[in-house]
């Protein structure tokens, strides 16, 4: 039996904000909770869970199972987030061309982006939007921290890794793979380990951003998890510095995929137990959650999305496949 489009049922919530309704329950989806979400939307608790009682009346379906711990979607609340999210983003883009119908950009955006993906993967979407919008300046500072973005006048961030402040809203653009590789002169002539049994006995550089003792590897084909300790030769939280280490042998490292590109294909690093894998990280643009966006972000975060860099788009469209399970069959989605 067909289910009815949710759209039209949002007609019946006769005096309120429809939108704010689907935009509070993309955020609790997205945020993980309601407290999360309340602190985006600079509401309390109890209101955003009226918002979202009040939609599910509306919709007529239950959308989230609560527990003390975690949030689910159900399967309505699953299709309606999808939904949810392709309504938002219509929104957003009909406010961006209303907004900014004759409206030249012109200005400053400061933006913070971590030092590697900074210098590298993230400098054509900037030129981008400089090309695009003539009138714009951006200031754009190198460090891998999220800013306090009203006290230092921040408008976005770029964070590699996991966000972990509720208050702020992060857009996920995708994850970027990671390898583990050393220098062949760290090998003195043996085999390339195969295993994680083999690593564990070689010297390690640490990349103390995102591990410093242990590492955790996974197998790409089986999914088999291998964990061992490390007391690393050199600690550093510099993509490039680590790098730079592995070339000269001091040790063995994981990096991203795409900062190895070069060193690999001249043989200057090989992978080691390249059917293992370090877990991707998440790459997220990540600024403070407000109602009016100024059109200067919003044009920005529009180009930073149409101009991924590849590794990203690859890893977006390995999420889609992974997550449709007529995909993963070989069906074709309807």
């Amino acid at each position: 039996m067909t289910k009815p489009d949710p759209a039209p049922a949002l007609a019946s919530a006769t005096g309120t904000d429809r939108m704010l309704l689907v935009e509070t329950f993309v955020r609790i989806v997205e945020a993980g909770s309601l407290s999360a979400a309340a602190l985006q939307l600079s509401a309390t608790q109890p209101t955003v869970s009226r918002r979202l009682q009040l939609l599910e009346r509306t919709l007529g379906v239950r959308l989230l199972q609560r527990s003390t711990h975690a949030i689910r979607l159900t399967d309505d609340g699953q299709r309606c987030y999808e939904r949810a999210k392709a309504l938002m983003a219509t929104w957003q883009s009909f406010e961006s061309d209303v907004r900014g119908a004759g409206e030249e950009l012109a200005g400053t955006l400061r933006v913070v982006a971590p030092h590697a993906f900074g210098q590298n993967q993230f400098m054509e979407p900037l030129a981008k939007y400089l090309q695009q919008y003539p009138g714009m300046r951006v200031e754009w500072l190198l460090h891998d921290r999220v800013p306090d973005f009203v006290a230092e006048n921040i408008d976005c961030a770029i964070k590699v890794g996991p966000v972990s402040d509720p208050s702020v809203v992060a857009v996920k653009l995708g994850e970027v793979p990671r390898s583990v590789m050393a220098a062949p002169s760290l090998l003195a002539g043996g085999p390339v380990p195969q295993h994680p049994a083999e690593l564990a006995r070689l010297p390690w550089l640490a990349l103390r951003t995102f591990y410093r003792d242990e590492v955790c590897l996974r197998h790409t084909q089986t999914g088999e998890v291998a964990r061992f300790d490390i007391q690393p030769r050199l600690s550093t939280d510099g993509l490039y510095a680590l790098r730079k280490a592995a070339v000269l042998g001091l040790g063995v490292g994981i990096a991203s995929a795409w900062a190895l590109r070069d060193e690999l294909a001249s043989g200057q690093l090989v992978l080691l137990a390249p059917e293992w894998q370090a877990a991707s990280l998440p790459v997220h643009l990540v600024y403070a959650p407000s109602r009016l966006q100024p059109a200067r972000l919003r044009r920005f975060i529009e180009t930073m999305r149409e101009y991924l860099p590849a590794e990203l788009c690859e890893s977006l469209k390995q999420a889609k496949v992974g997550a449709d399970p007529k995909a993963r069959t070989g069906q074709k989605a309807k």
